[in-house]
C-alpha cells in the first residue's frame, strides 16, 4: 500500500496519457479531428469551440475558444463535474485513475511521457516563432502592393497610414505557402507582438478577381502562426507618433478583433493608438501597463453567445486592471466597423429604420 499521497503532477501526467479516454467519457457528444477532440464547450454540447489534443506534442491539454478558458486534464474534469473545484477534481481523478494501486514504475513512466512532450512542445512553439519571424523578415513594406490594394478595397489608404509613420506591424508576401490549398498565394502580413518581442504573424491570402484584390478563395484565408497568446499586431502609435517603448502615461488604447477594424478606427480616430488583438478571445488575454488609462474596444455586432462572453471578458479583464472602458459598436443593420468605412464611402449607411 502507498504510503505518501501521489504528487498532483503525477495525476495530472497520468490523466494526459488517458486524455482520449477520458474526454471521450466526460464529454462523450464530441468528434475526433486528426490530434484533436473537438465538442462544443465544457457543457458538452456538440461543436467545434472547445479543442482537448489527444495525440501529439500538446497532448491531455485543452481550450475552449468560446469561454477562454483551457489547462489540462485536471482542470478538464474539475470544469466538467465540479464548477472549477480542483480538490474535487483531484479525488475524482485518483479514483478514476485508479492510481493507488498504481506500482511506482507505472507513475515514473506517466511522468517520464509528460516531460518527453512538454520538451516538444516547447521545441514545437520555437519552431512556430522562427517561421513566423522568417515569413515577416521576407515580406516587403506595405505602400503600393497588392496588400495595399485589398485594405483600399476595404476603405483603408494605407499611403495615408504610412505618410510620415513607420507602417512595420502590417508588410506584403508576394508568395506565401497555404497548407490548404497547397500552392502559394500573395498574403497580407501581420506581425503580432508581446513584451516588444514578435511572436507570430497573422496571414490574410489574397486573389485576384476582377481587377479587385480580395481574401483567397479558401476554407480559411486567414491563419495565424505561433503562440500569441496576450500579444497584438500593433497598427497604429496615436496622436503621439511614439514608439510604445516612449508611450506618453495616461494614453488611451483602441482595440479591434482583426486588422480591417483596427485599420477602420484608424481611419475615423487617428488619435488613439490602435491595435488589432487577433481574436476576440485573445483580446481579454491582453495585460496592459499602469500607465495606461484606459481601453476603447471596437466591438462587433454579433450575436454568438460565445463572441458575448468573449467580449464581456474582455471587458471585465481591463476593469480588473484598473482601466476605464468605453465600447463602440457600429449600427445594428451592419456587422462591423469596416462596414461602416466601406458604406460611407460610396453614400452612407442603408436606412432600415421604420419611421
Amino acid at each position: 500500500m502507498r504510503t505518501a499521497p501521489v504528487p498532483l503532477a503525477d495525476i495530472v501526467a497520468a490523466l494526459g496519457e488517458r486524455i482520449a479516454t477520458l474526454v471521450a467519457e466526460l464529454l462523450p457528444n464530441g468528434t475526433c479531428e486528426g490530434h484533436e477532440y473537438r465538442i462544443g464547450s465544457v457543457a458538452g454540447e456538440p461543436g467545434r469551440s472547445m479543442c482537448v489534443w489527444i495525440t501529439g506534442t500538446k497532448q491531455g491539454q485543452w481550450y475552449d475558444f468560446g469561454a477562454s478558458i483551457g489547462g489540462d486534464g485536471l482542470h478538464l474534469v474539475a470544469h466538467v463535474l465540479f464548477r472549477g473545484s480542483i480538490p474535487d477534481a483531484m479525488r475524482w481523478s485518483r479514483a478514476w485513475l485508479g492510481i493507488d494501486a498504481l506500482d511506482p514504475a507505472s507513475i515514473k513512466t506517466y511522468r517520464q511521457a509528460a516531460a518527453v512532450r512538454a520538451e516538444e512542445a516547447k521545441q514545437e512553439d520555437e519552431r512556430k516563432r522562427a517561421a513566423a519571424f522568417r515569413i515577416y523578415m521576407e515580406s516587403v513594406s506595405l505602400p503600393a502592393t497588392p496588400a495595399a490594394a485589398y485594405l483600399a478595397g476595404r476603405g483603408i489608404d494605407v499611403g495615408w497610414l504610412a505618410a510620415g509613420r513607420r507602417l512595420q506591424s502590417l508588410r506584403y508576401h508576394g508568395a506565401l505557402w497555404n497548407e490548404e490549398s497547397k500552392r502559394k498565394w500573395p498574403a497580407l502580413v501581420g506581425g503580432i507582438v508581446l513584451e516588444s518581442r514578435l511572436v507570430g504573424v497573422h496571414r490574410t491570402w489574397l486573389h485576384r478577381d476582377k481587377g479587385q484584390w480580395i481574401k483567397a478563395p479558401l476554407t480559411e484565408p486567414k491563419m495565424t502562426l505561433g503562440r500569441y497568446a496576450g500579444g497584438a499586431i500593433r497598427l497604429w502609435r496615436g496622436a503621439s507618433g511614439k514608439p510604445w517603448r516612449d508611450r506618453v502615461p495616461g494614453e488611451w488604447i483602441m482595440l479591434a478583433e482583426g486588422i480591417e477594424d483596427a485599420g477602420s478606427g484608424v481611419m475615423g480616430a487617428p488619435e488613439y493608438r490602435t491595435w488589432a488583438a487577433v481574436s476576440l478571445a485573445n483580446m481579454g488575454s491582453i495585460v496592459l501597463p499602469d500607465d495606461v488609462a484606459g481601453v476603447l474596444i471596437l466591438a462587433q455586432n454579433d450575436t454568438e453567445p460565445d463572441a458575448i462572453k468573449a467580449l464581456d471578458r474582455a471587458i471585465i479583464s481591463f476593469q480588473r486592471q484598473g482601466k476605464r472602458v468605453r465600447l463602440a459598436k457600429p449600427p445594428q443593420q451592419v456587422k462591423d466597423v469596416n462596414d461602416v468605412l466601406r458604406l460611407e464611402a460610396i453614400g452612407g449607411l442603408p436606412d432600415h429604420g421604420t419611421g
